[in-house]
């Protein structure tokens, strides 16, 4: 399990690989949560929040889940961590960079993410 130290570092290095465009109007910036954060609609603990892009009141804010990723890949190096955490990264700036064009139809990255979750879901019943 990586330390503190060592996620912060690893999501540090992976923000100065993106574009200073990525960034503008990110105005609560990327923050790094200790807390596993579960989704409302999860059934037990079988699905974990990585990541989350909020946009309210004015503020535009990633929030990484260390805890959640300690969760789902407890035993994870800094490699393995470096390559996972860059795919859930670009995944909220992508929600970003949506949001701030006004994408929000069918092809957008929230519908998908909405997709799966109702297939989450049904999978239930």
């Amino acid at each position: 399990m990586l330390s503190t130290e060592e996620y912060q570092n690893i999501i540090s290095e992976l923000l100065d690989e993106l574009p200073e465009a990525f960034f503008r109007e990110l105005t609560g910036g990327v923050v790094v949560s200790e807390a596993s954060a579960l989704p409302d609609y999860a059934r037990g603990n079988d699905l974990y929040t990585l990541g989350l892009y909020k946009a309210y009141h004015g503020v535009r804010q990633i929030i990484m889940y260390k805890g959640s990723f300690d969760r789902v890949y407890p035993l994870a190096d800094a490699e393995e961590a470096r390559v996972l955490l860059r795919g859930i990264l670009r995944h909220e700036f992508r929600h970003h960079l949506e949001f701030l064009g006004g994408i929000h139809d069918e092809t957008s990255l929230e519908a998908e993410d909405e997709w799966k979750k109702q297939d989450y879901i049904n999978r239930a019943d």
